[in-house]
């Protein structure tokens, strides 16, 4: 069972990496033809986005998923229930993305004097922005389709058209002088409306000609399990943007200071581009095989099991970006580099991110979804508190911490709150042995080898390497076999 989650995991990711990761060449390039509050727009803008995709769909994906295995399980007409579902959650998100649309056209000029002066002078960035949002939006369920049914190839193929085509015209724009007319980086978003829009195009024939039509009365039970997680979404994401918020509002001295440091901020986020890509090729996976219709004691099993192997392979990729930092501090230019020393706080926030996602499977499958709102209220509420404190003092290194913090409470939380409600026998012990490795190693590396370059590189080579032997040695895995039913499995799906 937990193989088959290693497969589709490894699926997405085979597939996906290598585009994905075109998208972040995108950061080195920005980073050295922007200055710094220029990036900050750009951050500023692409931490808001997700937030307003979460608001727009309304916990729909989840639903959508939870909703097609109950109609397997109800029998009848699963083909057309399924339909159903699709119809409806699709045309209520594809309503909410024109009506936010309409409103955010209808006040465009108040929207911009709130966003800060930097929109006042470009007022035209917020429509096209939120025309961004809105064919987003209408694109999440059609998504979520292809991967409801296991078309992982298709998804990744759509998925990689949009990167693509977003990375190939932000380019062109630069070689064309674009950025550096009077519209600056407002070409950086008409960039990416462009790539939403033929990638909405070339993702309708997946809907088999269904079209979004609401059956209230299916909505409103897909209301009542949304709900939780649309409140959840809105708290958990607003704590993922509203660091960059604070950065921008309480950072001491004038708003171009503020967006220098939101851009040296976004920048260094963007550096954990390999914890974040690993994130997104489990989340994506993981999602509709945990929803899927497991019994209960399967589940358990599966879900403890997948959390230690998520927890082991995160801890190899923090170490392997925070050992060799300098080289990945490349990645952006050299007015951003003086953020580094933020990196591992970025990068253990994401694994803590990363194991509060494998907490919430229980409560999404027992359909008891208000925990989500708990657990992520709690969340946004450390979030807001503690800026208050740290970033005035701080800046953007206080909002690293900040983050870190919150992320920390809520898998404490969610961790306390399914030990309650639905005991999953995780491997605690075996868990802590990783996370102690991984820490252990960074602090013999950042405070033990400083006997000169040289021997800190070959250093932090062989704590890498050890690290990767004690997790294969401890888990007992089989590298050769697993590489050969990944591949296996990978080469049928082309077929």
């Amino acid at each position: 069972m937990l193989e088959k989650l290693a497969k589709q995991t490894a699926i997405y990711g085979i597939s996906t990496i290598v585009v994905r990761f075109l998208n972040y060449l995108l950061t080195p390039y920005y980073t050295r033809i922007f200055e710094q509050g220029e990036y900050g727009i750009v951050t500023d803008i692409y931490a808001l986005i997700p937030f307003a995709l979460v608001v727009l769909s309304m916990g729909m994906e989840s639903s959508f998923f939870r909703f097609t295995t109950r109609a397997e399980e109800q029998g009848g007409d699963i083909r057309e229930s399924k339909r159903q579902v699709f119809a409806s959650t699709w045309g209520m998100t594809s309503l909410n993305a024109i009506i936010f649309f309409a409103l955010v056209c209808l006040f465009g000029s108040p929207i911009s004097k709130a966003m800060g002066e930097a929109y006042v002078a470009h007022p035209e960035y917020v429509p096209i922005v939120a025309a961004i949002v809105m064919i987003d939006v209408w694109s999440i369920i059609p998504f979520a389709k292809l991967r409801e049914q296991g078309r992982a190839l298709r998804f990744v193929a759509l998925k990689s058209l949009s990167v693509l085509l977003n990375v190939s015209l932000a380019i062109g724009f630069g070689v064309a002088g674009l950025y550096a007319t009077h519209f600056g980086v407002g070409w950086v978003f008409v960039a990416n409306l462009i790539a939403s829009i033929v990638t909405l195009v070339a993702l309708l024939p997946t809907t088999d000609k269904i079209k979004p039509r609401i059956n209230w009365t299916l909505m409103r039970q897909i209301f009542l399990y949304s709900l939780p997680l649309f409140l959840g979404g809105i708290a958990g994401t607003a704590t993922e943007f509203i660091d960059r918020q604070m950065i921008k509002f309480l950072t001491p001295g004038s708003e171009a200071q503020a967006m220098a440091e939101l851009g040296i901020y976004g920048a260094i986020v963007k550096i954990a581009v390999v914890m974040t890509l690993f994130t997104q090729m489990y989340r994506l996976a993981a999602e509709p095989f945990f929803l899927a219709g497991f019994k209960k004691e399967e589940f358990k099993e599966a879900n403890a099991a997948s959390m230690k192997y998520f927890v082991m392979a995160s801890m190899v990729i923090f170490l392997g970006i925070v050992l060799f930092r300098d080289a990945f501090a490349l990645i952006v230019g050299s007015n951003f580099r003086e953020g580094i020393d933020i990196l591992p706080i970025v990068l253990a926030s994401n694994v803590l991110a990363g194991v509060w996602f494998n907490l919430s499977f229980w409560y999404k499958r027992e359909e008891k979804t208000k925990y989500a709102a708990y657990i992520t209220l709690l969340g946004l509420v450390v979030t807001v508190v503690l800026s208050f404190i740290l970033v005035p003092k701080m800046g953007y290194r206080g909002a690293a911490w900040v983050r870190l913090i919150a992320e920390a409470a809520m898998v404490v939380w969610s961790y306390i709150l399914c030990k309650r409600h639905y005991p999953i026998p995780y491997d605690v012990k075996r868990i802590g042995e990783y996370f102690a490795v991984a820490a252990v190693a960074y602090a013999i590396s950042e405070y033990i080898l400083t006997w000169g370059d040289g021997i800190h590189l070959a250093g932090n080579i062989l704590l890498f390497l050890g690290a990767i032997y004690y997790a294969v040695w401890r888990e007992k895995i089989d590298v050769k076999a697993l590489l050969r039913s990944v591949m296996g499995k990978f080469l049928a799906q082309r077929r």
